[in-house]
């Protein structure tokens, strides 16, 4: 009877979860998708659960007695394979079964009565079967993993048509010239990573839903330069162009794309996401520059449900009226939330700084050498256990409600729980694949110098003489906050080089910096892609960045009770480290601590990064490979996170000061957090 409770625990949880349930206690190990349930026993089990029959239970039990002998109804694995091809495509796309699909593609192909071209095949079966991927997707019936496994069927079955479809093409040339086709497409849609920017596995999953939804998706890749991206667009006949990017400077450069858009006269909408866009980014910088459509997505799910408002004749203009009017008013909302902030001066915030009693601390420990030390080739395996999961299933979509939203607490929840097992399984078979054949290289550098904080910046030495005499070999450089707080709280206005010793103190202090990745993950993502295989191709980036972020935890510890030994007894767990409840703090340029991505030019040079590991800045300062991590090491025990958060003129003038820039190049750099236009 066990199959039996199981489906009506299915149908009871699908309906009662749209009506509102958002709690409940279930085995999902032992609960079947609600699409997978038998039919008869579905249609037993509704009229059960909604009272529609007054038989329902003796009905149930009749179909336990002759179905669920021995608890549960024994099936053959395969029995799938006795339907008609259509019927074993179909099949195969939906569960993502790749085993026959070239042999059941080529028996589709072969029978030129109902496909008479290779063309067909696609058009029908393979297209149908896409068609209940993208709708069971749209329903939230399916999980992204499980439509990424789908594309990697249809790219299969497709790559195996090409050959067939390119000889008919040049055969019709030869014969009559002709080589008009239907296009079975929705729509063209060009996507590509900014210039600059290197990051593309949330570009990727997007092309991938695009494409399981019969989009023809053209993907330029990384570090696209605007003119190619609109040549493309033009060339193809482009629908819609599609841009992302995960650094600030990226924001910049799609406002360029948006302002040549316009001086071209074009009318193609721009769809923008990426980590580092937001809606109110879009509405208040980018829309404004651009007549036609401009519309921030949020995720993959949504990309869908967009493009196929913007491409239907009986919806776009109104759908683009509502994004216009809803855009106003977030930049209406912008522009007075600016008028209604209050901020101090300059020279106000840096009267009330972070006041910290040097006499009152333990002195700074001094680190185990002077300079850098790289690691060529760090032993993967001693960073798995240093691995934070819950980011890896935010890749997939996959995210538990309360109380299930961490790890491994995510594989009890009822909607995504079976799910997140089954792909978190694949990246511990890949993961251990990847080690044992080292098929992933991480490199890394750290180095300590003496250090001294001077107003809002830090003065690195190249000797550990004190007090410090000699010039600097580098100065690093502080934001301070200007947004008022409460003046009530007491809070100060924070500033990095606030956790740094000061000149005036007689304390001698420290600064650390690092620089890790992981390398190989973009050409084996490259191989998988000429397989047609885009779950592993995402697999495989999406594990290169978490060996990254771990290698980045794993070395702070070592730098915690080894390279520098101020916490020298410290134990922890992975979780306790996840939540930052050591001593210090490891901030990196390019965020809320410290906005400005150029200050990494100033931890490549001093470190020489490049040079001794290979890991590359971009033009607008992404790091290359994308699965890399660098910061700067604090000691002081009572740092901690803080964002700036938006600074005024007199602050950007006095930056620019300070480092020897242009007032107009530091507010290109800091464009996202200036409190002006």
């Amino acid at each position: 009877m066990d199959s039996i409770r199981e489906a009506m625990h299915s149908v009871f949880l699908y309906h009662a979860i749209k009506c509102g349930m958002d709690m409940g206690i279930v085995n999902a190990g032992n609960l079947p998708v609600y699409d997978d349930i038998n039919k008869d026993l579905l249609e037993l089990c509704e009229s059960l659960i909604w009272n529609k029959d007054p038989d329902a239970t003796e009905k149930l039990l009749q179909y336990a007695q002759t179905y669920a002998k021995g608890g549960k109804k024994v099936i053959q694995t395969d029995e799938w394979r006795n339907g008609t091809v259509e019927q074993r495509l179909e099949y195969a796309l939906v569960k993502g079964i790749e085993k026959y699909v070239i042999e059941d593609t080529e028996e589709a192909r072969a029978n030129h009565v109902l496909y008479p071209r290779p063309l067909n095949v696609i058009e029908g079966p393979l297209m149908n079967g896409m068609k209940i991927v993208g709708d069971l997707f749209g329903s939230g019936k399916m999980f992204l993993p499980q439509v990424i496994k789908s594309a990697r069927v249809m790219k299969k079955a497709v790559g195996y048509l090409i050959p067939f479809m390119e000889k008919e093409r040049e055969e019709m040339m030869i014969n009559s010239g002709c080589t008009d086709e239907v296009d079975p497409y929705q729509g063209t849609i060009v996507l590509a990573t900014v210039k600059g920017d290197v990051h593309d596995i949330g570009k990727n999953i997007v092309g991938v839903v695009l494409g399981c939804n019969n989009f023809r998706v053209i993907d330029l890749g990384v570090m696209t330069p605007c003119e190619k991206i609109l040549r493309t667009a033009i060339e193809k006949n482009a629908d819609i162009i599609g841009l992302s990017g995960l650094i600030t400077p990226s924001l910049d450069e799609m406002i360029h794309v948006a302002k040549e858009m316009e001086r071209l006269g074009m009318s193609t909408p721009l769809l923008i996401g990426g980590a580092t866009t937001s809606r109110t980014h879009t509405a208040v910088k980018i829309a404004p520059r651009y007549s036609a459509p401009v519309i921030h997505v949020l995720d993959a799910s949504r990309s869908v449900v967009v493009c196929s408002q913007l491409l239907d004749e009986n919806l776009k203009d109104d759908y683009f009226e509502e994004i216009t009017e809803e855009y106003e008013d977030i930049r209406q909302q912008h522009y007075d939330t600016l008028k209604d902030r209050r901020y101090l001066t300059l020279e106000q915030a840096r009267n009330r700084r972070l006041q910290i009693d040097w006499s009152t601390i333990p002195r700074p420990a001094m680190s185990a050498f002077i300079g850098a030390r790289v690691f060529e080739d760090y032993d993967l395996q001693k960073l798995v256990k240093y691995i934070d999961w819950k980011p890896f299933f935010d890749v997939w979509q996959l995210r538990g409600k309360y109380p299930n939203r961490g790890f491994p607490k995510i594989f009890n929840d009822q909607t995504v729980g079976a799910e997140a097992k089954k792909v978190y399984n694949d990246a511990q078979n890949m993961l251990h694949k990847l080690i044992a054949e080292k098929k992933l290289q991480a490199k890394g550098v750290l180095g300590f110098w003496p250090a001294e904080s001077v107003g809002d910046d830090i003065h690195v030495f190249a000797e550990n003489v004190f007090p410090r005499r000699q010039e600097p070999v580098a100065k690093f450089f502080g934001l301070r906050q200007q947004a008022e707080k409460d003046s009530s709280s007491g809070e100060p206005y924070c500033c990095i080089s606030d956790f740094v010793a000061p000149k005036d103190s007689g304390i001698s202090d420290y600064l650390g910096l690092f620089a890790v990745a992981c390398f190989g993950a973009e050409k084996l993502s490259k191989m998988y892609e000429t397989q047609y295989d885009d779950y592993s191709s995402i697999m495989v980036k999406a594990l290169a960045d978490r060996l990254a972020e771990a290698f980045a935890e794993e070395l702070h510890e070592r730098v915690r009770r080894e390279f520098w030994g101020y916490s020298c007894n410290e134990q922890m767990s992975a979780s306790d480290l996840f939540k930052v409840k050591y001593e210090g703090i490891r901030p990196a340029p390019g965020y809320p601590i410290q906005p400005d991505h150029t200050e990494k030019l100033t931890m490549w040079k001093l470190a020489k990064i490049e040079e001794s590991t290979g890991i590359r800045l971009t033009e607008s300062l992404a790091m290359t490979p994308a699965a890399a991590v660098s910061g700067l090491y604090f000691s002081n025990p009572k740092s901690f996170y803080f964002a700036v958060g938006k600074i005024c003129k007199d602050q950007v003038e006095d930056y620019a000061l300070r480092k020897q820039m242009s007032v107009e190049e530091v507010e290109k750099w800091l464009g996202p957090i200036l409190a002006y236009d």
